[in-house]
């Protein structure tokens, strides 16, 4: 089921294992054209727009934007007690490791008299985009909200895609995860629209404010990618999120029915899902191919599975060596990267590029999308090699305060002027020595 492609007579260099290796080829210029005009229109008729839009593209046009209380209320008390249980789990675990990630501000005396500190102040209003579509995402309610209110976001707005069979409403789980987080605001809406309704605010139909937000995450298809990219400036985002990707580090040892679940497990999301494999052993590959070939005929959405391992973003990569294979990884740059070899733990220590990595047989990717305590919203297209995944860090801003006493500035004065005459901006300089009646 998985095409091969053969390193093991010579690996490229990293430059070449970038145009190797499968992956999903998304062109968020080709949709620009298609995105801009929507954009616009929002931002110029507001609310009217993003439900004309909303009609248009989910068939339904929600009575207001912004979602009840009591709806929120509702949802959560009608909640399954078993998804609540596992949710309320999830949340803990989460809450567990993004408050260790809370950051201090530090003051760093230069000299005495002179002094910098670097505060750490959140955002001030943040949406936090869950998308709809092919799946419902309850989770991702979890891995947006958590790290925000760890950050201490004192303004959160969920939004995620109104649907018809809810009367024009996200999906009840969605509501019910919000609510138990304590988030009040959820609008009912998705796509380009929502985005831009997001960046620019409005005013609800039933008159009451929509206020805008400073920054925007959570993943999205390629239309919120391109509103994202476009609203770029006006608001933060966190990235440009593309389809979900999975690659499996593992040598002869690994077994390959945990491997094909794995593998399987991401291309259930989306037919553009990737799903590699890279082994030094042709014998399991060949074996992963047979369990692929009997678990996708057994899988819920076999087709859509089966559409995105055959693929030309999937596929298995035989290397000589494990170490040959730690090379094509950290080029790969995975989203999810999983590490089946006999030495797993010391390996994973040794991966540079990666949004997270999972060690070993027991810590599949799906622990990570639930409740493992990790986040899931991460860089996707090799996007891991320079960006990381979502976290406290993204929702806080370091601002320097600069605190230097009369005799501090005095002492720096002349190498101020020096480097300001370097770079031909005597102004700088004076700015300084118009404060001293001697150096003037």
């Amino acid at each position: 089921m998985l095409s091969r492609t053969d390193l093991r007579s010579a690996l490229p260099s990293s430059a070449e294992l970038r145009t190797t290796l499968p992956r999903a080829e998304v062109d968020v210029d080709q949709v620009l054209h298609r995105v801009r005009p929507i954009v616009e229109d929002v931002r110029a008729r507001g609310v009217a727009a993003a439900l004309d839009y909303t009609e248009q593209f989910d068939g339904v046009r929600p009575a207001s934007v912004r979602v009840p209380a009591a709806e929120l209320t509702t949802a959560l008390a009608e909640l399954d007690p078993a998804v609540r249980a596992a949710l309320e789990e999830s949340i803990a675990r989460a809450r567990r490791v993004h408050g260790d990630q809370r950051r201090t501000d530090v003051t760093t005396q230069v000299v005495p008299g002179g002094t910098v500190t670097e505060r750490w102040v959140p955002v001030g209003r943040v949406g936090l985009y869950v998308p709809g579509g092919l799946a419902v995402y309850p989770s991702s309610v979890v891995m947006n909200v958590v790290p925000a209110q760890a950050a201490g976001v004192e303004s959160l707005v969920v939004c995620s895609p109104a649907q018809a069979d809810f009367g024009g409403r996200p999906h009840p789980t969605i509501l019910a995860a919000a609510a138990l987080l304590g988030v009040d605001e959820v609008w009912a809406l998705g796509g380009a629209q929502a985005v831009a309704l997001l960046a620019h605010g409005g005013t609800d139909t039933d008159g009451a404010a929509l206020d805008p937000v400073d920054m925007i995450t959570g993943p999205g298809n390629i239309y919120v990618t391109a509103a994202k990219r476009l609203l770029r400036g006006l608001i933060g985002i966190d990235s440009e999120a593309g389809p979900t990707e999975i690659a499996i580090l593992a040598d002869a040892g690994a077994d390959p029915v945990h491997v094909a679940a794995d593998l399987i497990s991401q291309a259930e999301h989306d037919p553009l899902a990737a799903s590699v494999l890279v082994t030094d052993s042709v014998e399991l590959a060949d074996a992963v191919d047979d369990e692929l070939a009997r678990q996708v005929k057994a899988t819920k959405h076999s087709e859509r599975v089966t559409t995105a391992l055959t693929g030309p973003q999937s596929g298995t990569v035989l290397v000589s060596t494990v170490e040959d294979g730690l090379r094509v990884v950290d080029a790969y740059a995975a989203e999810h990267l999983e590490i089946q070899t006999a030495n797993a733990r010391e390996l994973a220590a040794r991966v540079r590029n990666a949004g997270a990595v999972f060690v070993g047989a027991y810590a599949p990717v799906s622990l990570g999308d639930y409740c493992a305590g990790s986040n899931h919203v991460l860089p996707t297209g090799g996007c891991a090699r320079h960006s990381s995944g979502l976290s406290v860090q993204t929702f806080l801003r370091g601002i320097h305060v600069v605190d230097y006493t009369e005799d501090a500035l005095r002492e720096v004065a002349g190498h101020v002027v020096a480097l300001a005459n370097a770079e031909d901006l005597p102004a700088h300089g004076q700015a300084v020595t118009a404060r001293f009646r001697d150096l003037s």
